[in-house]
C-alpha cells in the first residue's frame, strides 16, 4: 500500500493553484525558446515564493501549480510576493486561494476544497489573486477587494470570491443567467466526454444536440456540465428545462417558458436572443420534439442540449451516445463517494473489480459506494458476483449495460430490509417529490425508514422534500406494481391531494401566499391525482379538484392549463351535482381569463339554473356575478348592473361576505359604464370598505389598479396613479397574482404615456402582451380598450424605429424589471404615504 506523503500539511490547510492565462498565444507570440526560457523563470519566481512561506508542491502540471500552506497568511504573502515578481516579464498567472480541511490519503489531497480551489482559479485572469470566503474568514477583508458571490462552473453553490488588490480585471469567468441546479456533489470524470459535448454545441451549424443512453449513465450530470461550460457563448443565458415530472407533452414548451422567466409564449420571449435551453429527461414526452422543431426554426440563436433515452428524430439533431466511465474515472468514482461516507475510507483491488463487475456506469457505482458504511469493498465485490446474474432483468433486446444498471439497482433494493423495501416501493407514488407528512399519510411511511433510504442513496432529501431519482423511481414504480398495492395507493394519493387542495380553497379567497406557495410546489402531484381520478372513474372528485384549484390556476399564472383541465372534467361527467355546479363557475372564470366572454355566458348561465335546481344560493351568487362581469365587459351595462344587484341579494342570503363584497364590486363598475359615476365610486368605495373588514389584499388591489387609478388618470393626475398602481404591485408581488400584473402593468403604462414617457409606457405594454399569453390568458375588452388609447398615445410621441425598440426591449423585461425600470425613472422619493388612503 502506498505510503502517505508526509511533508504535506494536515488538517486546515491553505491550497494555492495558479495557472498561465494565454500559454498557447504566448508560444506563438514568443517563439519556442523565448517561451521556455520565460516558463523556466516563472517556475523558479514562483517556486522561491512558496518555500520561503512554507508551501508544498502537491501536484505540478504543465504550467500550473497545486501548492498547499499549513497558514493562510503565507499563502496569500506568498501569492502577492509571486505576482509582483512576475508583473514585468512576459507571464501573467492567475493565481486562487482556497482554506479547507481535506483528507489526506496516499494519492495526496481528496475532498470538495480541492476541486473548489481550482474552480475558483479557473474563474480569474492573468496577474490577478482570487481568495475564497473561507480563507477570508482566517485572513480578515484588509488589502482584500469583495468581488461578491458567484456561481462556479462546477454548478456548485454559490462562492463568495476576494481579490487581492484593487487593480479591476474583466468579469470573473463564473455562471450568470442561469436557473442551472446545484449537485450534491463534484463533477469528476468525463474529461474527453465534456470537451466532445463542448466542441459540438461551440459549432454554428450545429443547433440541437442530444445526449442519448440508458438510465445511470450520467447524461443529465454531463449535460449540466456542458452548459455550465458553454455559459459564455451564449449572452442571454442558459436554461435548465427538467421534464421528469411532466406527463403531458403539450406542457414541455410551457415549462421551458417558465425556466427562461420571460413573458409570453416561448418562441416571442427568445425571438433572436443568444439562448441555451437544456431539456432533460425528455424520453417520456418525446412527442413534444415537432415542437422543438418549430421553436428552432423561429429562434435562430438558439441552442438546444437534450438529455433522452432515444433521439428526438428532428431536422439538425446531432445524437450522442453517452458511453460508461472510463474505468479509471469510475474508480475515482467510487473512492470519492465512499470518502465522503467514510473519510478513512482505503482502497484495495477490490475498488476496481466493482467498478468493472458494474460497467463502470456512474449510478451503478454510487450506489454500490453508498454501502460502504455497513460492508467493506470485498463484501460488496462478494454480493455482486452473488445477485447480478440472478438480477438481470429488463427486456432481452435492451442493451447489456442497461440491463445491468437495473439489476444494480434490484441488488440495492435486495439489500433493503422488508419495511424499507415496502416504502421504497410506495414513495414512488409521488410525482416531484413529497413533503414528510404526505409520506407519512399516503404511504404510512417513518421517519427512521426514510433517513435509511436516504443513508443508502435511494432517497434524496432537500428543501424538506424527500425524491428519487427518475430511474430509481421507475424501477421503484415497477416494485409497487408488482406488490398488487398499485392501484390502491394511486387512489390514497389521489385522495390525499383532492384533500389538499380543497383545504387550500377557502385561504385561495384571501390569496393565502402560503397556501399558493403549498399548492405550487406540490402542482406536479396534483396533476397526477388529475389523472388517476379520471383514470379511476371518479369524475365527480375530478370535479371537485377543478373547483379547488381554480384560484389558484388564475391567481399563479396557469389559466390555459386549468382551463382545459376544467373543460375535460366537465365533458366526462353530466351529473346535474353540486360538484358540477361548482366546477361549471370554474370554467366561466378561467374562460373570463382567455376573454371568452361566450363561453362564460354558456357555462356561468348553466352554473345558475342548476343553483336554482340545487337551491344553493352561493353558488348562484357567484354565477350571476360571471354573468355581470362579462356582460359589462361587453359594455352591456344595465345587464350587468341586474346581475349584481340580484349576485348580492343571493350572496347576503347565503351569508357569503366575500361574494357580496365582489357583488358590490361590481355593481360599481356597472354604474360607472351607465354615467352615475357618483353612485360608481360610491359603491367601489364601499367594496373598498368591505374588502378591509375582509382582509381580502386582492379587492383593494383591484381597486387601486382599476377605478382609483383610472379616475387619477382621466383628472390629470398620472403621478397619483402611479402611487396607487405601485401599492397594488406590491400586494400582486406579496401574494405572487400573475394575473393581475398583468392589469397593473396596463395602468402603469397608461400613466406614463400621459406624462410623455413614451419609451417607458412602450415597454410596459410589450410586457404585459407577453406576461397575457405566458400564462396563457389573454387581455379582456375593458384592459384591451385601455391598452388602445395608450398604444395611440406613444405612437403620436415616437419614431417608428423608437417605438419598435421600446417594444423589444419590454419583450426581453420580467414584469418586475419593467415595473421597476418604470419607477426609478421618476426619481428617488416618489412614493409616500399608502396609497390605499389617499
Amino acid at each position: 500500500m502506498t505510503a502517505v506523503r508526509t511533508d504535506l500539511p494536515s488538517g486546515t490547510v491553505t491550497f494555492l493553484f495558479t495557472d498561465i492565462e494565454g500559454s498557447t498565444r504566448l508560444l506563438h507570440a514568443l517563439g519556442a525558446e523565448a517561451y521556455a526560457d520565460a516558463l523556466a523563470a516563472h517556475r523558479r519566481i514562483l517556486r522561491e515564493a512558496f518555500i520561503a512561506q512554507g508551501g508544498v508542491e502537491v501536484d505540478t502540471q504543465g504550467d500550473a501549480f497545486f501548492v498547499a500552506f499549513p497558514t493562510a497568511p503565507g499563502a496569500l504573502t506568498a501569492a502577492a510576493a509571486a505576482t509582483e515578481a512576475l508583473a514585468p516579464g512576459p507571464i501573467h498567472v492567475r493565481m486562487a486561494i482556497h482554506t479547507g480541511t481535506p483528507y489526506l490519503g496516499p494519492e495526496g489531497y481528496v475532498g470538495v476544497d480541492v476541486h473548489r480551489g481550482a474552480r475558483i482559479g479557473a474563474a480569474g485572469h492573468g496577474g490577478q489573486v482570487l481568495v475564497s470566503a473561507a480563507t477570508t474568514a482566517l485572513l480578515g477583508t484588509g488589502g482584500l477587494r469583495d468581488l461578491g458571490l458567484h456561481r462556479l462552473k462546477d454548478l456548485s453553490a454559490p462562492e463568495h470570491i476576494f481579490q487581492l488588490g484593487v487593480d479591476d480585471f474583466p468579469a470573473l469567468k463564473t455562471l450568470h443567467h442561469t436557473n442551472l441546479p446545484i449537485p450534491a456533489t463534484p463533477f469528476l470524470g468525463r474529461e474527453r466526454e465534456l470537451a466532445e459535448v463542448v466542441a459540438l454545441l461551440s459549432r454554428k451549424d450545429l443547433r440541437v444536440l442530444t445526449l442519448t443512453g440508458p438510465g445511470g449513465t450520467g447524461k443529465s450530470r454531463l449535460a449540466l456540465q456542458a452548459a455550465a461550460e458553454l455559459s459564455e457563448g451564449y449572452s442571454d443565458g442558459v436554461f435548465w428545462v427538467p421534464l421528469a415530472p411532466l406527463r403531458e407533452p403539450e406542457l414541455v414548451l410551457e415549462t421551458a417558458a417558465r425556466a427562461v422567466g420571460g413573458k409570453g409564449g416561448l418562441a416571442e420571449q427568445i425571438g433572436d436572443r443568444s439562448m441555451l435551453l437544456l431539456f432533460d429527461n425528455f424520453e417520456h414526452v418525446i412527442e413534444a420534439a415537432t415542437d422543438l422543431a418549430g421553436l428552432l426554426a423561429a429562434c435562430p440563436n438558439l441552442g438546444m442540449l437534450v438529455t433522452s433515452r432515444e433521439p428526438l428524430h428532428v431536422n439538425g439533431e446531432q445524437e450522442y451516445p453517452v458511453p460508461p466511465l472510463l474505468h479509471e474515472e469510475g474508480v475515482d468514482l467510487f473512492v470519492a463517494r465512499a470518502r465522503a461516507i467514510r473519510p478513512d475510507f482505503q482502497v484495495d483491488g477490490a475498488v476496481s473489480d466493482i467498478c468493472r463487475r458494474l460497467d463502470d456506469l456512474p449510478l451503478a457505482i454510487e450506489l454500490a459506494a453508498a454501502r460502504v458504511k455497513v460492508l467493506s469493498s470485498g463484501q460488496i465485490l462478494e454480493r455482486l458476483q452473488q445477485r447480478l446474474p440472478l438480477l438481470t432483468g429488463g427486456a432481452r433486446d435492451l442493451p447489456e449495460r442497461q440491463r445491468t444498471l437495473r439489476a444494480t439497482i434490484a441488488w440495492s433494493h435486495d439489500l433493503l430490509n422488508p419495511e424499507e423495501q415496502r416504502l421504497f416501493a410506495r414513495l414512488a407514488i409521488f410525482i416531484g417529490g413529497s413533503t414528510l407528512e404526505a409520506a407519512e399519510e399516503v404511504t404510512e411511511a417513518d421517519l427512521d425508514t426514510l433517513q435509511s433510504l436516504v443513508d443508502k442513496s435511494l432517497l434524496r432529501h432537500t428543501e424538506e422534500r424527500f425524491w428519487m431519482l427518475e430511474t430509481i423511481r421507475e424501477y421503484a414504480a415497477e416494485r409497487l406494481e408488482a406488490s398488487g398495492e398499485g392501484e390502491a395507493l394511486r387512489l390514497r394519493h389521489a385522495q390525499r391531494f383532492l384533500a389538499l387542495a380543497e383545504a387550500a380553497e377557502p385561504h385561495l379567497r384571501d390569496q393565502s401566499k402560503d397556501w399558493l406557495d403549498r399548492l405550487e410546489h406540490e402542482h406536479d402531484n396534483l396533476r397526477a391525482a388529475f389523472d388517476q381520478l379520471a383514470t379511476s372513474g371518479e369524475s365527480q372528485a375530478v370535479l371537485r379538484l377543478a373547483r379547488a384549484l381554480g384560484g389558484f390556476w388564475g391567481t399563479r399564472g396557469f389559466v390555459g392549463e386549468g382551463r382545459r383541465r376544467v373543460e375535460a372534467a366537465l365533458g366526462a361527467d353530466n351529473l346535474p351535482t353540486v360538484a358540477r355546479l361548482m366546477a361549471l363557475n370554474t370554467a366561466a372564470d378561467m374562460a373570463m381569463g382567455q376573454a371568452d366572454n361566450g363561453a362564460v355566458i354558456l357555462r356561468a348561465e348553466e352554473a345558475l339554473v342548476l343553483s336554482k335546481s340545487l337551491e344553493d344560493d352561493r353558488a348562484g351568487a357567484e354565477a350571476l356575478f360571471l354573468l355581470g362581469s362579462a356582460a359589462a365587459e361587453m359594455q352591456d351595462f344595465s345587464t350587468a348592473r341586474g346581475a349584481a344587484e340580484e349576485s348580492s341579494r343571493l350572496a347576503n342570503q347565503a351569508g357569503d361576505d366575500h361574494q357580496t363584497m365582489y357583488a358590490t364590486w361590481l355593481l360599481g363598475w356597472a354604474y360607472n359604464g351607465l354615467g352615475d359615476a357618483d353612485r360608481g365610486q360610491a359603491l367601489t368605495e364601499e367594496a373598498l370598505g368591505q374588502a378591509r373588514a375582509l382582509g381580502n389584499r386582492e379587492m383593494q388591489g383591484m381597486i387601486l389598479s382599476g377605478g382609483r387609478a383610472r379616475r387619477a388618470i382621466e383628472g390629470g393626475r398620472p403621478r397619483d396613479a402611479i402611487l396607487m398602481l405601485e401599492e397594488a404591485y406590491q400586494i400582486s408581488r406579496d401574494t405572487g397574482d400573475r394575473w393581475r400584473l398583468t392589469h397593473i402593468a396596463s395602468g402603469l403604462a397608461r400613466a406614463f404615456a400621459a406624462m410623455g414617457a413614451a419609451p417607458v409606457a412602450t415597454r410596459l405594454l410589450s410586457s404585459e402582451k407577453a406576461l397575457f399569453e405566458e400564462i396563457g390568458g389573454k387581455a379582456p375588452p375593458t384592459l384591451t380598450r385601455v391598452d388602445e388609447v395608450t398604444l395611440a398615445l406613444v405612437r403620436e410621441q415616437l419614431s417608428e424605429a423608437a417605438f419598435t425598440e421600446a417594444w423589444e426591449e419590454g419583450r426581453k423585461l420580467t414584469t418586475d424589471e419593467a415595473v421597476a425600470l418604470a419607477l426609478e425613472s421618476l426619481g428617488p422619493g416618489t412614493i409616500g404615504r399608502s396609497a390605499i388612503d389617499r
